[in-house]
């Protein structure tokens, strides 16, 4: 009877360590962010929450954040693309022949760039999907040659300033309709409604998967992400009504997110891209086009590329021919930070996100204590080694 009753414990004690281990590999970075936040709070001695540098965070890190959720498909497929930090600025240099030097309307030069970004992402696409190229190889040329073009561009030198109705895609605010004093009424309203849009899709989430016979949280476990996800929506509403609003990057971030988390996970090509970067022999079988979707994420990641290089040229109010260096390794940081696989197939865009976000919040609270940015460089390079490591073990773990 105590032999019984002592391997009971045991099994009931394995099974809560299984179901930890399971949510912390499942929300880790979220962990990892909500950890980095209240430290940095304590370490800065309040400055790190503040509305203001709550802000200076999304607006550093817009353009990157942009780049990840592009990159994320890319990574999906087993790939990499170290040029968009190059695309990023030359599409930033011909803004700027467009705008500065031709005085063309932003409302025809942004569509006119983006454009430049598609085909360029269509050419790497190209050699990649259709001749079979290595899309290392590929990429890398696409850094050196676009790099090179941007120079060309601008023979070495600056342009600026860009018009004031640019730089507002990366430095504006909703306006204040209400006018009330000390506070953003219309980004609080935005937020309750946000908070209600994102409860009321993870209630149809669940309802859905319980119909089609799938394992679903409890209530509890649903509630409790409910609940958190109604306070962290309505204190980040908060702190940016307290100072001028939600930038109007935050809302294009927003869109950005919205369609593809739809593209991933409610449509037939988001599941093509899937099964193609988790076995591409399967995938060819079953009779997916595997060439065309390779071909169409490299288009997306030009698109992507492009405006992320535009919003980068609005902050700085200049297109300079260093723009975009190295952004490249911070956008795949981002997206292996928030989960995703090496060897492709798994990733989300929620996790590419979050994974962005720790990296503008090591370096925004690294800034304000002081610390050098050499130690920023080795220890970020850690942490995506860690995260690696994270990524093997989730799974050996669930292979054995």
């Amino acid at each position: 009877m105590e032999n019984v009753t002592k391997k009971s414990k045991e099994k009931s004690t394995w099974n809560v360590k299984e179901k930890i281990l399971d949510i912390f590999s499942k929300y880790s970075m979220v962990i990892i962010l909500v950890a980095l936040l209240i430290a940095f709070q304590l370490m800065t001695g309040g400055i790190f929450l503040r509305p203001l540098n709550i802000t200076n965070i999304v607006l550093q890190n817009s353009h990157i954040l942009i780049l990840a959720a592009g990159m994320l498909l890319v990574v999906l497929l087993g790939y990499v693309d170290l040029s968009v930090g190059s695309v990023m600025a030359f599409v930033g240099a011909m803004a700027g022949m467009l705008m500065v030097n031709n005085n063309i309307s932003p409302w025809l030069a942004i569509p006119l760039c983006l454009l430049v970004g598609g085909v360029i992402g269509a050419w790497q696409g190209f050699w990649v999907a259709y001749v079979g190229i290595p899309a290392f190889i590929v990429t890398l040329a696409g850094l050196l040659m676009f790099r090179g073009l941007t120079q060309v561009v601008l023979g070495g030198q600056s342009l600026a300033p860009f018009p004031g109705g640019f730089q507002k895609i990366s430095t504006g605010y909703l306006p204040d309709v209400f006018g009330v004093p000390g506070m953003h009424l219309l980004t609080l309203i935005l937020g309750v409604v946000l908070a209600v849009s994102l409860v009321f899709a993870q209630w149809r989430a669940r309802a859905r998967r319980k119909e089609n016979l799938f394992d679903v949280p409890s209530m509890n476990a649903f509630l409790i992400k409910a609940a958190l996800t109604i306070v962290l929506v309505l204190g980040l509403s908060y702190i940016f009504a307290s100072y001028q609003g939600f930038p109007v990057i935050l809302i294009i971030l927003g869109v950005i997110v919205g369609v593809y988390g739809f593209l991933t996970n409610r449509t037939v090509a988001g599941r093509q891209i899937y099964a193609t970067g988790g076995n591409l022999k399967a995938a060819q079988l079953s009779g997916i086009k595997t060439k065309k979707i390779t071909f169409w994420v490299f288009v997306n990641m030009g698109v992507m590329a492009a405006l992320a290089g535009l919003i980068l040229a609005a902050r700085l109010n200049a297109a300079t021919p260093q723009a975009g260096t190295s952004l490249e390794l911070d956008a795949m940081a981002s997206v292996y930070f928030g989960g995703a696989s090496t060897s492709g197939g798994i990733g989300t865009i929620t996790g590419a996100i979050v994974g962005g976000l720790v990296m503008g919040v090591l370096n925004n609270g690294m800034s304000i204590m002081g610390v050098g940015v050499d130690w920023q460089q080795a220890i970020k390079g850690l942490i995506l080694l860690l995260a690696v490591v994270l990524d093997i073990y989730n799974k050996k773990r669930k292979i054995s």
